[in-house]
């Protein structure tokens, strides 16, 4: 999600805010390994603080006035979980038993030798690694929720961070016979009258589907076949309203929470995480792809696997199969073709073109998604997590990068102002002064020195714990003015460094936000755009 479950605007939640104290995942762990350094931020007086602020005359008024909504949502929420709640509320009981055994096990152990009872034992359930076997028997949703604190190395510590890398790739598998028997249910006949043959030994097995490598039956084409795990979509559905009640109560308890947005947030990781378990939406999602790239001419340049929809179904999906190299394997991508920057060129320009000629853009281009194919294509793979974005929206984003990479702060302002939602007029002026006293923006103006000039390369040339920091300074300067961003710009963010891990890779001297052979969607419009662009004073 990903979260990517926890995917895309789930960042905007968990930054430090210099001005109000917001409780936060990342920022409560960090301050049990380093109380000290943060008893300015969180202490329990504070806390405390804010407690009896909570029921002062008119703060007290309004909590009450929105208690009954409160609580019709709570019950509404209980019951369309149902049963499953009540199911895995027993699931995480046994979870936190069973890692509770194992720590008091290697306790005992511990306490035995002369050294002692090593840090990480002291923290119990809340050390990395008991953390994370924890998220591992929870499943699913707390799998991605592991990936997610994986991908952030600027929102917790980086033994945590080093620890949950764990939860990649490393979901174990379903048996076979399990997969079978989803098979004859979703597809209603015998799988042999549909498959010549299935290899039982998975592709790869993640937190939410299983893929299979098999061949049709008549025309014996190679195809993969995704299914959905067995009780994944009860886990999810419980487990997120679960997540949306604690975030309602949040706010309930302390309203300035709600300038967060966290309850919104909640409901759009909620609505993103249950699409991923439907089919028929990413199957709609390929389909939509393809006919991009057929109508912009682009199927030379590039493909995604075509759907077979007559054995396909809501927890089915059979593909085409697509044989080729992530495009972070520089020795075959260079077997395969002579240039290796073209091709990058080729994703980079398919993949711009398709945020406002196509109906959805591909939101999780990892290399396990992005693939360099045997007859010289790009293949776009996985259309699980997609965005969507209007022209409006992503005009202003193309200003806001160009403007980081120049430095310019009264276009980045201004970008930033028209791309987010606010209740209230926002000073440019003081916005952009702002941003200029708090960003870091050095870290992504690299210089190339040649043999008799200096030329400045504005792209995105730094590593990902860098750019997030930048970022997130951006959204903690811009959520002191009332700024909310939506949930696109935090996507559109997480493709780029994607894109620049690539770059740095195949073609280091390539700057993709200013390179000419690079036409990104919107860079025609961008000079009426800014002339268009009011700076309120």
């Amino acid at each position: 999600m990903a979260v990517s479950a926890l995917r895309g605007g789930c960042f905007l939640l968990f930054h430090h805010h210099h001005h109000r104290c917001i409780p936060s995942f990342s920022s409560s762990t960090r301050s049990i390994t380093n109380l000290n350094r943060h008893s300015k931020r969180f202490t329990l007086f504070a806390r405390y603080v804010q407690a009896q602020d909570l029921f002062s005359s008119r703060r007290f008024q309004d909590s009450m006035e929105n208690l009954p909504k409160l609580v019709e949502d709570i019950v509404q929420t209980s019951i369309d979980t149902g049963p499953r709640g009540v199911f895995r509320l027993a699931q995480g009981i046994q979870a936190f038993i069973g890692v509770g055994q194992e720590w008091l096990a290697d306790v005992s152990k511990s306490t035995r030798s002369t050294a002692g009872l090593p840090t990480e034992m002291q923290l119990g359930l809340l050390s990395p690694l008991y953390l994370r076997r924890l998220f591992e028997r929870m499943g699913a949703t707390y799998i991605k929720l592991g990936q997610f604190i994986a991908s952030a190395p600027t929102l917790f510590p980086p033994e945590y961070v080093e620890e949950f890398q764990n939860c990649f790739d490393r979901a174990p598998p379903v048996p076979f016979d399990e997969i079978q028997t989803i098979l004859r249910e979703e597809l209603g006949r015998p799988i042999d009258s549909v498959y010549e043959y299935i290899d039982p030994v998975p592709i790869a097995s993640a937190s939410i589907a299983q893929v299979h490598g098999a061949k049709l039956k008549g025309s014996e084409e190679d195809v993969v076949i995704k299914v959905l795990k067995p009780g994944v979509e009860d886990i999810l559905v419980a487990d997120l309203n679960f997540i949306y009640v604690v975030a309602r109560i949040l706010e309930f308890l302390n309203p300035q929470i709600g300038r967060t947005s966290l309850v919104g947030i909640v409901k759009d990781i909620r609505e993103s995480m249950l699409e991923e378990v439907d089919f028929y939406k990413e199957a709609a999602n390929i389909e939509a792809f393809r006919r991009y790239l057929e109508n912009m001419g682009l199927t030379s340049q590039a493909t995604a696997p075509k759907v077979f929809q007559y054995c396909s179904s809501r927890r089915v999906l059979t593909m085409q199969r697509l044989y080729g190299v992530p495009l972070t394997d520089l020795d075959s991508i260079s077997s395969l073709v002579s240039n290796p920057e073209t091709s990058l060129i080729t994703a980079l320009n398919v993949w711009f073109g398709s945020l406002l000629a196509c109906e959805s853009f591909h939101a999780d281009v990892h290399a396990g998604n992005l693939w360099l194919l045997r007859d010289g294509r790009i293949g776009f793979l996985d259309f699980g997590i997609v965005g969507r974005i209007s022209p409006k929206t992503w005009a202003a984003m193309d200003v806001f990068l160009g403007s980081i990479a120049i430095e310019d702060y009264n276009s980045m302002a201004s970008s930033l102002i028209e791309m987010g939602a606010t209740h209230k007029d926002v000073n440019a002026k003081y916005f952009a002064r702002d941003l200029e006293k708090d960003l870091d923006t050095e870290i992504v103006v690299a210089t190339a020195r040649g043999t008799t000039t200096t030329a400045v390369s504005a792209g995105i040339m730094v590593d990902e714990r860098q750019m997030n920091a930048l970022f997130l300074d951006v959204v903690r300067v811009s959520e002191s003015y009332g700024l909310k961003f939506p949930r696109e710009f935090a996507l559109l963010l997480k493709q780029l460094l994607y894109f620049d891990r690539y770059t740095r890779l195949l073609a280091p001297n390539l700057n993709m936000l200013r390179d000419q052979r690079i036409s990104i969607a919107s860079s025609r419009r961008r000079s009426k755009y800014m002339q268009n662009l009011v700076i309120p004073s």
